[in-house]
C-alpha cells in the first residue's frame, strides 16, 4: 500500500519520515520505488534520501548484475551502522543486544541470574552490558537509544513496569532508570506485545494486518496482537495476558494457561537441566518417555483449548508462536491443528493459520529495539541530533 508525501518545504521531517519508514520496514528499496510509493517526485526524493545518508541512518548503492540499458535507479538500505540497545530481563537472565536499523541483531549477550533480580540490579547489569557492547561499535556508529522487552504490563505513555510478577516488580520506573544509568533515551514495553510487532514487521506476519502473538518464556505466557496493522495495546498498554486466563481441566482449579503450559515443567519432565532453547527444543521433538509424551500432549491440548478461544474472539488472520510454545507446536503440528479446528466456528478456522515465530531466539531484542527505530521514525534528524554519541564514562 502506498504511503503518501507530501512535496511541501514545511512537512519536509513528514516526508524524511515517510521514506526512512519504508526503507526501514523494506530492508531496502530502489529509488524509483521510494518514488512511486511516496508519490513524491524524483529530485524530492533524491534530497530526502541524501539527508538520511548524511544523517547515517541509510547508504545507498547501485544494484548487483544491473544489465539494463540506462543508468539503473540506486537502491537505497538502512545503514546497518544505525543501532539501538535492546534488553531483555527475565527471570533467570538478562540479555542485551545491538540491533541494526536493518532489523539484524548484530551481537548480545546473556548474563544469567541465579535469581530473578531486582530492578535495581537488572539496570546495573543493563548499563554494564551496553558500555561493552558500546566500546566495540565503530566509531562511525549512530546510537539511537535503547529499548526493553519486559514480560510484565508496562505503562506505555511513561515506561513505567506497573507489575511484573516473575519478576516480583511492581510500579518501577525503569525507563526513566535505564536512561539515567546509561545516558540514553530509553524506551520500555510488554515482551511479548514486541514480539508481535518484530514478527509483523520482520517475520512470519510480514504483509499480514490481523495476528496475535503467543510467547513462552521463563515469566510464563504472554501476548500481542495486531489488529487492522496496529499494535492493540489496550487504554494502559496493558492488553494481550493471554497467560493469566484461565483454563478448563486444569488440576488445580482456578489454574492460568501459563500454570498448566509451562516451560519449568517441560525442563523438568525431560531431564533438561539447561535453559538452553535449542537444548529444549531438541528435547520436546525426541521425547519417548511415556511421562515425557504425555507431559507435551498435555500442553498441547491446553494450548489448542486457549487458541480455539482466541481465533473465535479476534478472527486473526494469523497466529504465532514463539518460544518454547513453537516448540510444542513443531512436536505436534497436525495434532494441534485438529484441536485447535474442534471447537473453533468453521469460517473463523477457515480465515486463519498458525505458524511458528520465524525470528527465533532474536524476537524480543528485534522488538525491543523497535521501540527505539519508532521514534526515530518520526523525526530522524530531532532524535538523531539529540543522541550523543560518546560513549558512556
Amino acid at each position: 500500500m502506498a504511503v503518501r508525501g507530501n512535496n511541501l518545504d514545511t512537512v519536509r521531517r513528514h516526508n524524511l519520515s515517510t521514506v526512512v519508514g519504508l526503507v526501514h520496514r523494506s530492508g531496502g528499496l530502489s529509488r524509483s520505488r521510494l518514488t512511486a510509493l511516496t508519490g513524491l517526485n524524483r529530485s524530492t526524493v533524491a534530497a530526502l534520501v541524501a539527508e538520511l545518508v548524511e544523517l547515517g541512518l541509510a547508504v545507498e548503492e547501485l544494484p548487483e548484475g544491473t544489465r539494463t540499458v540506462g543508468r539503473p535507479s540506486p537502491l537505497v538500505r538502512p545503514h546497518k551502522d544505525a543501532v539501538a540497545f535492546a534488553v531483555n530481563p527475565e527471570v533467570d537472565a538478562i540479555t542485551v543486544g545491538v540491533v541494526g536499523l536493518d532489523a539484524v541483531v548484530r551481537s548480545h549477550v546473556r548474563r544469567e541470574v541465579d535469581a530473578a533480580p531486582t530492578p535495581e540490579e537488572a539496570v546495573r547489569i543493563t548499563a554494564g552490558l551496553v558500555s561493552e557492547l558500546r566500546s566495540e561499535l565503530p566509531d562511525r556508529a549512530v546510537i539511537l537509544g535503547l529499548g526493553a522487552a519486559v514480560p510484565g504490563l508496562v505503562r506505555s505513555s511513561d515506561g513505567c513496569v506497573r507489575l511484573a510478577p516473575h519478576l516480583g516488580w511492581e510500579d518501577v520506573p525503569f525507563s526513566a532508570m535505564l536512561a539515567e544509568a546509561t545516558l540514553l533515551p530509553c524506551w520500555v514495553g510488554n515482551d511479548a506485545s514486541l514480539g508481535a510487532v518484530a514478527e509483523r514487521n520482520f517475520g512470519a506476519g510480514d504483509g499480514v494486518s490481523d495476528l496475535v502473538y503467543l510467547n513462552g518464556g521463563a515469566s510464563g505466557i504472554g501476548g500481542g496482537m495486531i489488529v487492522g496493522g496496529e499494535l492493540l495495546g489496550g487504554v494502559g498498554g496493558f492488553a494481550g495476558e493471554f497467560g493469566h486466563t484461565r483454563v478448563a481441566g486444569a488440576a488445580v482449579p482456578g489454574a492460568t494457561l501459563e500454570d498448566e503450559v509451562n516451560r519449568a515443567r517441560l525442563l523438568d519432565v525431560l531431564n533438561v537441566p539447561a535453559v538452553d532453547s535449542d537444548q529444549l527444543e531438541q528435547a520436546v521433538l525426541s521425547a519417548l518417555d511415556d511421562d515425557a509424551v504425555a507431559e507435551i500432549d498435555r500442553q498441547v491440548d491446553m494450548l489448542s483449548t486457549a487458541l480455539r478461544n482466541t481465533i473465535n474472539i479476534l478472527n486473526p488472520a494469523l497466529v504465532v508462536l514463539g518460544g518454547f510454545l513453537g516448540a510444542l507446536y513443531d512436536a505436534r503440528t497436525d495434532e494441534m491443528t485438529r484441536l485447535v479446528g474442534l471447537q473453533t466456528l468453521g469460517p473463523a478456522f477457515e480465515d486463519v493459520a498458525i505458524a511458528r515465530a520465524a525470528l527465533g531466539d532474536e524476537i524480543l531484542l528485534i522488538g525491543a529495539a523497535e521501540l527505539v527505530f519508532g521514534s526515530v521514525l518520526d523525526d530522524p534528524a530531532r532524535i538523531v541530533n539529540a543522541v550523543p554519541q560518546h560513549p558512556v564514562e
